[in-house]
């Protein structure tokens, strides 16, 4: 068996040399490194030098707050169009829905940027904002592989950069600790070995959205990635456990904090949202939806949360319109329905 601790030794040197892909933060950079900026083609300019694509839906009428919304993992900042029209003629919010690096019409498509520079990415985008409307309450709305960003991000608070709440619909809070092992091995082993495979969801059975015709235009949407590198499914996981230890480095008075989630989720499980909540010991607002799958704000009763929204966005302590929230614990019983008495 002499020749067992060479073989092990040349494994881990080849696993080393494979590792999961980052862009180095010298290629994130753009070539002139200036202030952060608004520009005008639906654009803005990070502080170091990049350009990235920003989508706005603006009232008619003066706005009465700014909402910053967050994509899903593959996604682009165009899944808010339908709310952010809505919110815009009914409720005087403007929304400001950024392609994340890495995605949409952003540079570097398909890599995994690094869960610091996306949340670095919110907090000055947050400051340029309050510039661009001094004295209108700023919000954040992270959807599934947003609301991470955005839990990644609350960790790094000054008063230019903290929100007035934080809205997280499905967050992407599974991180490893509540994986299987077989999913753990599977992701270090595909993510070490070949990082840049590119995977596709097929075949996995899970369904999104009960809004079958949107999910048909956004497999036909050219700038939603189809096809995912494992290195990339790394380093979402690696910011899945930053979101799910989040509750733990919040402080006692974090930003107002909404959490959406629909009862038919299948893409983000039960038990890590029910941990997480636990772990918040009663500092977050939770609403449950019946009907909702992951897709919340896109599903077939998506209008029922973009008012439930509309509403916390005009008032953090208000009721919800829907009735959807719950002030039970736990969340659920064992067979994933709202527990016993869930809805107060």
């Amino acid at each position: 068996m002499s020749w067992v601790r060479p073989y092990l030794l040349a494994c881990l040197l080849l696993l080393a040399a494979c590792a999961p892909r980052l862009q180095p933060s010298g290629d994130w950079s753009g070539a002139v490194h200036a202030p952060p900026a608004l520009l005008a083609a639906e654009s803005w300019r990070a502080a170091d030098g990049r350009v990235l694509p920003l989508r706005r839906w603006a009232p008619e009428m003066p706005p009465r707050a700014v909402v910053i919304a967050l994509h899903g993992f593959n996604d682009y900042g165009n899944a808010f169009a339908d709310p952010a029209v809505f919110w815009a003629a009914r409720n005087g919010i403007i929304t400001y829905a950024p392609d994340q690096r890495g995605f949409g019409a952003a540079p570097f498509t398909g890599l995994w940027p690094g869960a610091a520079v996306l949340a670095d990415d919110l907090l000055q985008l947050t400051q340029l904002l309050r510039q661009q409307h001094p004295g209108l309450p700023v919000y954040w709305l992270g959807e599934s592989m947003g609301g991470a960003v955005a839990l990644a991000a609350l960790r790094h608070l000054d008063a230019a950069s903290r929100p007035d709440g934080v809205a997280l619909s499905a967050p992407a809070v599974w991180g490893r600790a509540s994986m299987p092992l077989s999913y753990r091995v599977a992701l270090g082993l595909v993510s070490y070995s070949t990082p840049w495979l590119t995977l596709t969801g097929r075949g996995l059975g899970i369904q999104a959205s009960d809004n079958i015709p949107m999910l048909r235009r956004l497999g036909a949407d050219p700038l939603v990635i189809k096809r995912t590198r494992a290195d990339a499914i790394h380093g979402l996981v690696g910011l899945m456990d930053m979101a799910a230890a989040a509750p733990g480095r919040l402080g006692n008075t974090p930003p107002p904090l909404l959490i959406l989630y629909g009862l038919r989720d299948e893409v983000i499980p039960k038990p890590p949202v029910e941990r997480f909540v636990a772990a918040l010991d009663g500092r977050a607002r939770v609403a449950l939806y019946d009907t909702g799958w992951h897709m919340l704000l896109r599903d077939l009763q998506a209008e029922k949360v973009w008012r439930d929204l509309a509403v916390w966005m005009n008032d953090t302590s208000a009721a919800l319109p829907s009735g959807a929230e719950t002030r039970q614990r736990p969340l659920f019983s064992n067979d994933g329905k709202i527990a016993v008495g869930g809805r107060k």
